[in-house]
């Protein structure tokens, strides 16, 4: 039977019995899609409810931003705040090396990442930058030293020592990026080290001392991925810490090299992401002794393209955070030209990814992006939770936010100001920051295009481009973000670099937060913070006993009179970097903080009272509060404990000092107060740098709301010279005689005492 007489008979007059057998036919074939369509029903129903069944509001219709327009909110007056770049001055002088010899391999322009951490538990922020290197069939990696990540160590002043050398971190690697956490709670911070191969782990011995126990904790990974960004958190809240670490492509040299990308003028690009297969991240489940299990199969963070079957995830940013309040931590991840993540914890050990139902997977357009960097934060200082992240040029970045834990995100970004400012850059490293402490989280951006070569093909575009800053002013001016200005953030912190990494942290203790950005290719730019605004801060310090050491995954509650702050401890965010593990709270002119309520990972909760502004607190999860020395715009804050030192007539020197050595404040104890309560010691200012009597006692003006107990105790732990002091060294040469409320904390003499 040929084709023509079979289709002929297929188009002849049907018999009432062909008839039958297709209405029979038919009408399964309806049941059956009316069956798949109720089960359809049934599926989303149930996400939808799991989802707390929310409709999300058009940016446009959030109550946020009714009642202040565009126009108003532009006129508002963005503080004054300078940066000025102290990268050579603090002592710096890493400079990245990305490989790059003229063959354009693609992981040569993506890192890399810098990490402010504490690695010798002195109570300043230490610095550590990821490094690549040469490739290895590259005849001038056999005769050049090959390049290693860098430590250096703070002397609290904001003054850095490179401390490479015989620290266990001197090795090389094609490095992306770092996780820094205690991942064993033995109180010191220890390094994992993202990169294109074998990833490693470094377990902090002391003394400035790492190990690397990559094989005996099995977090490697295989040898032929390319890992990004990475993150400790306890996502099964037994006490201690895991790791999530994103992968970004299936990636070889030679696959690389094959494809012959070009630019439009015929000179050598990098690849486009599109061209390569997507990759599974790694979840790893600390199961204490220094070992690890992979577990990510089974937990649910292995995701397949229901198209492809392939790998999802092109992964390059990571951040975790409560999005559903549950009490549970979940994961969100940037991933570069395929929908963003956000896998929610069911609490039993598994994930269910959602990103596409929470509203946070594509842009308004059902498009994807180029996701890089990420963070998230409350950053309107009420129930609505923003997630930031920063994407490929002519996209803008994002800011899908959604109120309360109903976990339905709209993209804010244009409705809030963001996007217009934003279209044309390429955005790495993302960050949450209250640069100006007053109270509510502004946003930071470092920028920079991936082909050196791009101006020659799209003039609107430079290789190096300028930071960004959006300054958050809160109701005042309906929840936006405004771009900063050059003027208003001072010369320096415009200038444009190759931005990549990006992180902050009060690298000097005066109570503010300076920025960091890793370039690629190029020497980092570290902006010291020199607002003098007048602004009152608190920073806390936590550290787990039940929780993890760290305190990963804590929120704490501020509470002033008219508001409430809430941060949670999270150094994982922005690209492939980490920031300090304190936490900052700006006040602005609040001077009373109400309390402080911690809900620590375990799910316990601890509440502060008298806490006092201005200071840097160290809070132990079940235990007492322990305020530490910190300096201030305004004079300088000592300790205060809730008991007597024990060390009567101690002295310590201030800054200024150098060429006599002849200025110092005295502590001395006091008796308790007639409520039983200890007070803080005593101090007077001695020497040429205080003013009038060498024993006077300046006091602060008296607060508008500050009780009289309030008073005495501001009275007795602040002294102001007519200079900027910081307890920056200890006038005796045994530093063991330190007294018991500075514990901790590493004084050392200015250079020449």
């Amino acid at each position: 039977m040929n084709n023509s007489m079979t289709l002929g008979k297929r188009r002849g007059k049907p018999t009432p019995g062909n008839r039958n057998r297709a209405d029979i036919t038919i009408g399964i074939g309806v049941l059956r899609l009316l069956c798949v369509i109720g089960m359809l029903i049934v599926v989303v129903g149930t996400h939808v409810f799991l989802l707390a069944d929310i409709v999300p509001r058009s940016p446009e219709s959030s109550p946020k931003f009714n009642g202040i327009s565009p126009r108003d909110a532009a006129l508002a007056d963005i503080p004054q705040v300078q940066f000025t770049d102290v990268t050579t001055a603090a002592g710096i002088s890493f400079v990245h090396q990305n490989g790059a010899r003229g063959e354009k391999l693609l992981p040569e322009t993506m890192g890399g990442g810098c990490a402010f951490f504490d690695y010798d538990s002195d109570g300043d922020q230490d610095l550590l930058f990821v490094n690549s290197q040469s490739w290895l069939n590259d005849g001038q990696a056999a005769t050049n030293p090959p390049a290693t990540m860098a430590l250096y160590r703070n002397d609290g002043r904001g003054n850095f020592e490179d401390v490479t050398a015989g620290s266990g971190l001197d090795v090389a690697s094609v490095g992306m990026g770092a996780a820094v956490g205690d991942y064993d709670n033995d109180g010191r911070v220890d390094v994992f080290l993202s990169a294109v191969g074998a990833n490693r782990l470094f377990h902090n011995r002391g003394e400035g001392k790492f190990v690397e126990v990559t094989d005996a904790a099995g977090v490697a990974g295989e040898a032929n991925q390319w890992s990004t960004g990475s993150g400790w958190f306890d996502y099964d809240k037994d006490g201690d810490l895991d790791l999530f670490v994103c992968n970004y492509v299936k990636w070889t040299c030679e696959y690389d090299l094959k494809q012959g990308f070009r630019l439009p003028g015929g000179q050598p690009a990098y690849g486009r992401p599109q061209n390569f297969e997507g990759a599974f991240p790694y979840l790893y489940r600390n199961d204490g002794s220094g070992q690890f299990t992979d577990v990510s199969q089974q937990a649910g963070i292995e995701v397949s393209d229901p198209v492809t079957g392939k790998a999802m995830s092109k992964a390059l940013g990571v951040t975790f955070d409560d999005f559903d309040g549950d009490g549970w931590l979940d994961v969100v991840v940037a991933n570069d030209t395929v929908q963003n993540q956000l896998f929610r914890n069911r609490s039993n050990g598994t994930f269910e990814e959602v990103g596409a139902l929470a509203g946070i997977a594509f842009d308004g357009n059902g498009n994807v992006r180029g996701a890089m960097g990420i963070d998230a934060a409350r950053f309107r200082n009420d129930d609505a939770l923003g997630i930031a992240v920063g994407n490929f040029s002519n996209e803008m970045m994002a800011l899908y936010v959604t109120d309360s834990s109903s976990m339905q995100f709209v993209d804010q970004a244009v409705a809030s100001g963001l996007g217009a400012s934003t279209r044309s850059e390429l955005t790495f490293g993302t960050c949450f920051v209250d640069y100006d402490l007053d109270g509510y989280l502004d946003l930071f951006a470092a920028n920079g295009h991936l082909e050196p070569a791009i101006n020659s093909v799209q003039p609107s575009q430079q290789y190096a481009q300028p930071p960004q800053l959006f300054w958050n002013g809160g109701s005042a001016i309906g929840g936006r973000l405004l771009a900063v200005s050059g003027q208003e953030s001072g010369p320096d912190f415009a200038q444009p670099t190759v931005g990549r990494g990006a992180s902050f942290a009060d690298i000097d203790g005066d109570g503010d937060l300076d920025l960091l950005i890793a370039a690629n290719g190029r020497a980092p730019r570290l902006l010291r913070n020199d607002q003098a605004l007048g602004h009152h801060w608190l920073r806390l310090k936590l550290v787990g006993s039940s929780s993890n050491r760290d305190a990963i995954g804590a929120e704490v509650q501020v509470e002033l009179q008219d508001r409430t702050l809430r941060r949670r401890v999270m150094p994982t965010r922005s690209y492939l970097s980490q920031v300090e593990l304190p936490l900052t709270f700006g006040l602005g002119t609040e001077d009373i903080v109400q309390s402080v309520t911690i809900h620590w990972p375990d799910g316990s909760q601890q509440i502060l009272q008298d806490v006092q502004v201005d200071r840097s607190y160290e809070i132990e999860q079940g235990g007492k509060s322990v305020a530490r020395l910190s300096s201030q715009p305004h004079g300088t804050s000592v300790a205060m404990a809730t008991e007597q030192s024990g060390r009567d007539g101690q002295s310590f020197l201030m800054p200024g000092a150098s060429t006599s050595c002849g200025d110092y404040l005295h502590i001395s104890d006091r008796a308790t107060v007639g409520d039983g309560r200890g007070s803080p010691p005593a101090r007077t200012c001695h020497g040429p740098l205080c003013s009038n009597s060498p024993s006077e006692r300046h006091a602060p003006p008296p607060g508008p709301r500050r009780t009289s107990q309030q008073q005495q105790d501001a009275i007795a732990s602040v002294v102001r010279p007519p200079v900027l002091a910081n307890l920056c060294g200890h006038i005796a040469t045994d530093s063991e005689a330190l007294p018991s409320f500075v514990s901790g904390r590493v004084f050392r003499p200015p250079r020449g005492c």
